[in-house]
């Protein structure tokens, strides 16, 4: 079994504060956790520690059964991807992929199959004899992918492998890996700061922020019920907007809107309102119940089939992703609604989900 599980792991480099803090974390066998977050957030850190390339400063480190605070990287079991493809440029495609096991002296007559096999998956066969200044950026990826394939280890680790790809070859690496995992199901922790990388990929998400674990669990689960401002605002593209609004005991208002008080005990004056971009519609297509928001338009991003709208009133504002049909100009005032049900509200000083009795926190709850 190569389930992974952190057991209150802490890492402190010096006097300075811990870049990862009291972790707990489970991975299960087969699994594709992403760790997700910005940079300076431990994700890399956690994922060195599992390599074995960095200590662990206090607490537990188990994969499978054993405990490998101690244990030697090589005796690991684990391959691991890097962003900067890390190939031999004076070897050829074939070489690269097949050094690992050479060094581990497998017989030359399975390290040929291996290598094969891998390159043909890759789609990589007819490249075997090329070098890698002869590859593009996704074909070098794709060797170093290999590379860890022939491996069969029981734990794959991708270190941000996509960076340094543009746009379109990162879109047609992502669908490579997530077909491999399919094919291999091999437990795969995965480390990026992209959140649409994390989305797409991950059979779960761990968000960090601080070298500490924000929230763990599906993408959807993430998306659809954020437990705080920074999962919220992190996870969704464009993000969600988090409006600071104030309650009177009446209802809740900012320059952008005025709507009902929710059905909640013990609300402080001074809240965060949360509303994905997708929940904003054109007023005159929304129910008459739906409360309404007015700002002035400031800025408009076409995307084709959509636009983004970005609105401002006084100091609050908020982006509408909104179908790109029309044509508007910065100045203009634009008025949107939306179902009250879709509102999120988080406590403004502990920046923490206000829950009720379990259930998100919907105006219309």
């Amino acid at each position: 079994m190569a389930n992974i599980e952190f057991r209150k792991v802490t890492k402190h480099y010096g006097d300075g504060p811990a870049t990862v803090s009291a972790l707990d974390l489970k991975i299960s066998d087969g699994e594709f956790m992403v760790l997700v977050g910005p940079s300076g957030c431990g994700k890399s850190t956690i994922l060195r520690m599992i390599a074995g390339l960095e200590s662990i400063s206090s607490g537990d480190l188990s994969i499978g059964r054993h405990r490998v605070n101690d244990m030697p990287p090589k005796d690991r079991d684990i391959a691991m991807v890097f962003q900067n493809y890390a190939l031999y440029p004076h070897m050829t495609v074939f070489e690269n992929m097949a050094f690992g096991l050479r060094v581990r002296n497998f017989p030359k007559l399975g390290i040929e199959r291996r290598v094969r096999e891998a390159a043909e998956t890759l789609g990589l066969a007819d490249l075997l004899q090329r070098k890698p200044g002869q590859l593009s950026g996704g074909q070098n990826q794709r060797v170093a992918l290999g590379r860890a394939m022939v491996r069969d280890p029981q734990v794959f680790l991708f270190d941000e492998p996509l960076s340094n790809l543009d746009a379109e070859l990162r879109v047609q690496m992502r669908s490579v890996i997530s077909r491999l995992h399919r094919q291999l199901g091999t437990t795969s922790v995965y480390v990026t700061h992209d959140q649409v990388e994390a989305m797409t990929l991950g059979s779960r998400i761990a968000v960090l922020n601080d070298g500490a674990l924000m929230q763990v669990g599906t993408p959807l689960e993430l998306y659809n019920d954020p437990d705080n401002t920074f999962v919220a605002g992190f996870m969704g593209a464009p993000s969600m907007n988090l409006v600071p609004v104030h309650n009177d005991g009446r209802q809740l208002t900012c320059e952008l809107l005025t709507l009902p008080r929710p059905h909640l005990s013990a609300l402080k004056s001074a809240l965060v309102l949360g509303l994905r971009p997708e929940k904003l519609v054109y007023a005159a297509n929304a129910p008459a119940n739906w409360p309404r928001l007015t700002g002035s338009i400031e800025l408009v991003e076409s995307l084709g089939a959509e636009m983004l709208v970005h609105l401002r009133a006084g100091s609050s504002q908020v982006v509408a992703r909104l179908p790109g049909l029309r044509a508007f100009t910065p100045g203009d005032t634009l008025e949107l609604a939306f179902d009250p049900a879709a509102v999120y509200l988080f406590d403004s000083e502990s920046r923490q989900r206000i829950r009720s009795d379990g259930a998100r926190a919907g105006v219309g709850a």
